[in-house]
């Protein structure tokens, strides 16, 4: 009831209501600035940070991939091959969620005037020519543990070993590059909201000490106490110390004479 009362008697002054809006607009401005500061760290933590190292680890299991292909050409039984590529599947698998991973993570358009979307399409196209010539590379060395006669698994060995070299290993230099140039645009997108922060942070900082100091200035002057106007001469006389008593009617008898000299 009390803080009812105090809420139907309160009546704010103009000087009040100007001084509360000043400050309610400086803290949202300043709240907004540094939300969208804190959003650009945690996407850079998160999309460009753990991504490089998804990246990193998408190289590695290419590496990996290639040099099971490898090890499957110097296999000295099909025992042997067969033991050794059953793991490329699994390792292909993992390359693409590494790549489709990093693509649903939200990165856009670089700043710097480079398209990730591109830069990541071009590392899925490099790796599918890369597996693609990679499995012809082993359907070749299958078909040779199947083949019937020795020419034929001869033949079929030699048309595998130069297809791993003249075409899968021209493949594999193109994911390698391909994976440089995203990881280049990853450094110049995560440069460009490091700076764009900063600057964000600077002109906060700016606009709150200049804001704090306009606001306080205002206050001392729309809330100092009034003087009261000085009165004008013979309009209000000033009350005499004493008040003058009123004058007693004479009676006949009583009336007295001048004293003469």
């Amino acid at each position: 009831m009390l803080l009812l009362r105090w809420l139907r008697s309160f009546r704010p002054s103009a000087s009040q209501v100007l001084i509360s809006l000043l400050i309610a607009g400086l803290g949202w401005l300043s709240g907004g600035a540094l939300s969208r500061v804190d959003q650009d760290l945690r996407i850079m933590y998160t999309e460009y940070t753990l991504g490089a190292a998804d990246l990193a680890h998408i190289s590695a299991d290419v590496m990996r991939y290639r040099n099971t292909i490898i090890r499957a050409l110097e296999a000295g039984s099909r025992k042997d091959f067969e033991r050794i590529t059953e793991s490329l599947p699994g390792q292909r698998a993992r390359v693409q969620l590494a790549v489709d991973r990093y693509a649903a993570a939200g990165l856009r358009v670089s700043r710097s005037g480079r398209s990730e979307p591109e830069d990541i399409e071009a590392v899925r196209k490099s790796l599918d020519q890369y597996f693609s010539a990679a499995s012809t590379t082993i359907d070749l060395l299958s078909r040779e543990w199947n083949a019937s006669s020795p020419s034929e698994r001869d033949r079929l060995r030699r048309n595998a070993e130069e297809h791993a070299a003249d075409n899968a290993g021209p493949k594999m230099i193109q994911v390698s590059l391909a994976l440089d140039r995203l990881l280049d645009t990853v450094a110049d997108v995560a440069k460009d909201m490091r700076d764009e922060g900063t600057k964000a942070i600077q002109s906060t900082s700016v606009m709150l000490v200049g804001g704090s100091f306009f606001i306080a200035v205002l206050n001392l002057f729309l809330t100092r106490p009034r003087t009261p106007r000085r009165q004008e001469a013979g309009r209000s006389p000033e009350p005499l110390s004493e008040p003058l008593r009123p004058a007693l009617p004479l009676r006949p008898g009583n009336q007295q004479h001048p004293i003469r000299s």
